[in-house]
C-alpha cells in the first residue's frame, strides 16, 4: 500500500503548476499539426492521426496523452483518441472555433515575456520594448507580419464568440444610433442592428479595421444603409450625436488613457448618452484565472491591466461618467452601464 505524507498533494500540485507551460505549448502544437480537423467523428489510434498529420506516432501519443490529461481530447478503452467539447473548439474554421486565440496567446515571442515576468513586477512596466526594441503593436507588425495575421484572426474569433451574449443583454431602449468604438470588424455591432432594426450603427476603429468590416456592414451587405464606417483613434476623438456608445475591451491600457478615451466620450456626447462597458474583472467572477492571466499579460507587453471591479468603477467615475449598473454577460465578462452627465436621475 502506498503511503502519502499530508504535503504530497500540495507538493504535486505545486509542480504541476510549475510544468503548466507544458499545457499552454501541447495545445500550440495541437493547432500548428491540426490535429482536432484529422480526427473526426470516429475514433481513432494515434498511428491514424499520425499518418493523417504528418507526425511521429509515439511523440503524437505522448502529445496526446498530456493533452488528455487536460480534457482535451480522450482516449477510449482500446486506446483510441476521441473528441471532448473542449477539443471540438480547436477545429479550423468552425463556427465556434478558438484556434487562432490559442496561437496568439502562445506565440513564440511570448516566452521569453514570461520569463522576465519579475522584472515587470518589480518595476510595475512593461518590458517588450526593452527585450525586442519597439511598442508592441508597431513592432508585431512590422516584424512579425505573421504574428500579426494571427492576431487579427484572434480578434476576430473572440469577437464572434462574445458578440451574440453581449447584445442578448445589452438595451437599446430609447436609442436611435450606437457606436461601437474600437469595434475591430464589427461583429457585436451587426449583432446588435440585427436585434434592433430601428437602430442605425458607427463602427469606429483603426483605417485599416473598418476597411475589413464584417460583409454585412459593408456596401452591398444586409446592414450597410445603417451603418457609417469610421475611422479614427478613441484616445484623439469620438462620434457625436450618438445615443449610446459601447466599449468592449479596449480599456484595458493604461489608467490614464483609459480615462482620456472616457473623457472624450464626456465632453463630445450629447447629455444623457448611455455609455456600455464590457470588460474583464480580476478579482469578480468564475472567469478569474483568465483574466488574472491576460492581466499578467498585458503587463508584460503594454504596460496596460485587466481591471478590479472598483478599479475600473473608479476610472468610469473619475473621467465624469455615473454609473448606473452593473451586471455579468458571461462567466468572464461583465457589463458596466453609465450615462454622460445631464441625464435625470
Amino acid at each position: 500500500m502506498i503511503s502519502e505524507t499530508p504535503a504530497e498533494p500540495h507538493v504535486l500540485g505545486l509542480l504541476e503548476r510549475a510544468l503548466s507551460a507544458s499545457c499552454a505549448a501541447s495545445l500550440r502544437a495541437a493547432v500548428k499539426l491540426a490535429v482536432a480537423d484529422a480526427l473526426g467523428d470516429t475514433p481513432a489510434t494515434a498511428d491514424e492521426l499520425a499518418a493523417a498529420v504528418g507526425a511521429d506516432p509515439d511523440a503524437l501519443r505522448r502529445l496526446l496523452r498530456s493533452l488528455t490529461c487536460h480534457e482535451v481530447f480522450a482516449e477510449d478503452p482500446q486506446g483510441r483518441f476521441v473528441h471532448t467539447e473542449v477539443s471540438l473548439l480547436l477545429r479550423t474554421g468552425a463556427p465556434d472555433s478558438l484556434d487562432q486565440l490559442v496561437l496568439w496567446m502562445t506565440e513564440p515571442w511570448t516566452w521569453e515575456l514570461w520569463g522576465r515576468l519579475d522584472e515587470s513586477v518589480r518595476t510595475g512596466k512593461e518590458i517588450f520594448t526593452d527585450l525586442y526594441g519597439g511598442e508592441f503593436f508597431e513592432h508585431v507588425h512590422r516584424a512579425w507580419p505573421e504574428s500579426a495575421a494571427v492576431f487579427d484572426r484572434a480578434m476576430t474569433q473572440a469577437s464572434k464568440q462574445s458578440a451574440s451574449a453581449v447584445a442578448g443583454v445589452l438595451s437599446l431602449e430609447g436609442a436611435r444610433t450606437v457606436a461601437d468604438i474600437g469595434g475591430g470588424q464589427g461583429f457585436l455591432l451587426a449583432s446588435l442592428l440585427e436585434l434592433h432594426p430601428g437602430v442605425r450603427g458607427i463602427l469606429f476603429d483603426r483605417p485599416d479595421v473598418v476597411a475589413d468590416a464584417d460583409a454585412r456592414l459593408r456596401d452591398g451587405g444586409a446592414l450597410a444603409d445603417r451603418v457609417r464606417l469610421l475611422a479614427g483613434d478613441c484616445r484623439e476623438e469620438i462620434p457625436a450625436d450618438v445615443d449610446a456608445y459601447v466599449f468592449k475591451n479596449i480599456l484595458g491600457m493604461n489608467d490614464e488613457d483609459a480615462v482620456v478615451v472616457l473623457g472624450n466620450v464626456v465632453r463630445t456626447a450629447r447629455a444623457g448618452a448611455k455609455v456600455i462597458i464590457v470588460e474583464n474583472f480580476v478579482d469578480d467572477g468564475p472567469g478569474q484565472r483568465f483574466s488574472t492571466g491576460m492581466d499578467l499579460r498585458m503587463l508584460l507587453t503594454v504596460g496596460g491591466r485587466k481591471h478590479t471591479r472598483e478599479g475600473l468603477l473608479g476610472l468610469v467615475e473619475k473621467s465624469g461618467l455615473a454609473v448606473r449598473d452593473v451586471r455579468p454577460v458571461n462567466s468572464y465578462q461583465h457589463m458596466i452601464e453609465a450615462t454622460t452627465p445631464g441625464r435625470s436621475t
